[in-house]
């Protein structure tokens, strides 16, 4: 299946967030709906995706090694009251559309390949590539589009997973679509029930 020699990865594990907070901290923490922080995403995406490459999830990957090539796939690894924990396969010319986690925290760890994210900065789309190894964060309230990057070398080779670690907390119950109105304000177009990470699959 997948393993650490099959996939090119900058993945290591990282420290634990330092257990002591100041009062900004505790104040910022007790207005979320988790206890878990985005730190504390980022390492359970971290983990998660030192916990792939050495073959942990192997029983819950696609059988016969064949990475679907038509839509994005997914399996959750992990879940509990707090964090659900998921390995995602992109797929070429897909993206997710322009979104939110609605009351969920999230954050993703790449493991192979590489992300394009569009984010929503308030005025304008900004593009950035996250590449095997990168790791970002997204506060209630981030809106993004993400897909797998086009302009990677071997970006365009279906045969080669573009993969990646998530998580969100609380686990996702809903999520919001938007769309870019007048090219300067954001308009939601529709909010969806969904446990599903990224959207549609």
């Amino acid at each position: 299946m997948l393993s650490a020699s099959s996939v090119e990865t900058r993945v290591s594990a990282r420290p634990a967030p330092h257990a002591s907070r100041d009062v900004s901290d505790r104040v910022i923490a007790s207005a979320l709906p988790t206890r878990l922080r985005p730190a504390d995403l980022l390492r359970l995406t971290d983990e998660g995706a030192v916990d792939v490459l050495n073959g942990h999830y192997d029983h819950l990957l696609p059988s016969g090694g064949q990475w679907p090539t038509g839509n994005r796939w997914a399996v959750r690894l992990s879940s509990d009251d707090d964090v659900d924990v998921w390995l995602i396969s992109w797929v070429p010319d897909q993206s997710t559309e322009l979104h939110d986690h609605a009351g969920s925290l999230g954050a993703l760890t790449v493991l192979s390949g590489a992300l394009s994210e569009y984010r929503w900065t308030g005025a304008e789309l900004r593009r950035r590539t996250l590449s095997a190894g990168d790791q970002a964060s997204f506060p209630i309230g981030w809106v993004h589009d993400v897909m797998r990057a086009p302009d990677v070398p071997g970006g365009s080779d279906v045969s080669e997973p573009t993969l990646s670690v998530h998580a969100y907390s609380p686990p996702l119950t809903a999520m919001s679509y938007y769309e870019v109105a007048d090219g300067q304000r954001l308009r939601r177009t529709r909010t969806k029930l969904t446990d599903m990470p990224e959207g549609d699959l």
